[in-house]
């Protein structure tokens, strides 16, 4: 994707270094920063300056490959175990965290060299897969039509492309009009600082709304599909996504309105029997008691908005279950969330 006219993946690798764009300045301001350590990768990982499904899984390859750079000569293998631990430990949820490292730590096995290569493979892979996404997508969505989106699910989460916005893109390239109703997606507006932002970029119309308007657009007929991302599919088809999404499912199901999720087949996991054996992230409290944002100056702070003294919980994910999704968008088509159907893809 472009930014200000200029070609950007989400994060790359040079040399032993990982380079990425810090999710955490956007949408108001713009910065390439390197991460020189497997250490400094799980960090960023860790603290969402990189996010998204398969932005994590390319970054968590990247860390991998360092690990392997890094290791001394002797303890190789007791430092790239630990470092593997440690990197799969930075976000428990995401299914693609896992899948990246083991395909690298198993080509490490080999060679450091091979360990670089598919790292390096996995990210590209992760930019073709959602431009494949796309393709696919792009059949489901008219002319006119109101899409309503949950979290970032586009270029940000991926190498590139993205997936729930990789389909709207491709409409908007074939010159559909449509209109992309941003959940603000509280508490850390994913919505309102990254898709937004993005699909400014791209010349997308939009509308940020509040996560709590959702089912109010659907009764007025303003919204005529859903999209979201996952960042893990079970054998049987539910899916783990940013909090917030089983609600619009359900608001969706009641107003008989499409519910699709898009996601590569890295995402799914079959060991994983049901939604009921997904690992669940809780992050910190202070991301629901405190917003962060620049003043009139562009100078940036960080305030709480909150009752003082209250205490908050704060689960990053929910489950949907199998039965309130329309399909799944993958790069080899598009398909229901059945496990017969999902077996079927690999």
């Amino acid at each position: 994707m472009k930014v200000n006219g200029n070609p950007y993946r989400t994060v790359w690798f040079e040399g032993s270094s990982m380079f990425y764009i810090e999710q955490n300045l956007l949408p108001f301001e713009f910065r390439i920063s390197e991460a020189k350590s497997y250490k400094e990768t799980c960090a960023v990982i860790k603290n969402m300056g990189i996010r998204g499904a398969g932005a994590i899984g390319a970054a968590a390859g990247f860390a991998m490959a360092q690990a392997f750079i890094e290791a001394p000569k002797g303890l190789e293998k007791e430092f790239v175990d630990l470092a593997r631990k440690e990197i799969e430990s930075a976000r428990p949820t995401a299914r693609n965290l896992f899948y990246a490292t083991e395909k690298v730590f198993l080509a490490g096995t080999k060679s450091t060299e091979n360990a670089v290569q598919a790292a390096h493979a996995i990210a590209n892979n992760d930019a073709a897969d959602s431009k494949k996404i796309g393709e696919f997508g792009n059949i489901l969505i008219r002319d006119g039509a109101g899409i309503l989106t949950h979290c970032n699910a586009g270029w940000l989460a991926f190498v590139d492309y993205g997936t729930a916005l990789s389909p709207i893109y491709a409409a908007h390239e074939h010159g559909r009009k449509i209109h992309v109703y941003v959940d603000e997606t509280r508490p850390r507006s994913q919505g309102a600082r990254l898709t937004s932002w993005e699909l400014m970029q791209a010349g997308v119309p939009h509308s940020i709304i509040p996560d709590n308007a959702a089912a109010s657009l659907m009764a007025q007929g303003m919204i005529d599909l859903v999209i979201t991302g996952a960042d893990r599919i079970a054998r049987n088809g539910d899916v783990a996504n940013k909090i917030g999404t089983l609600e619009k499912a359900i608001c969706a199901s009641f107003y008989h309105i499409p519910f699709y999720i898009a996601a590569p087949l890295s995402t799914f996991d079959l060991n994983c029997e049901s939604g009921h054996d997904i690992p669940i992230e809780y992050r910190s409290q202070d991301e629901v008691l405190y917003q962060t944002g620049p003043d009139s100056s562009n100078l940036i702070h960080t305030i709480r908005v909150a009752n003082p003294g209250a205490k908050a919980i704060n689960p990053a994910f929910d489950v949907t279950p199998a039965n309130l999704i329309t399909g799944i968008i993958t790069e080899k088509g598009i398909i229901i969330p059945t496990e017969e159907e999902i077996k079927k893809l690999f």
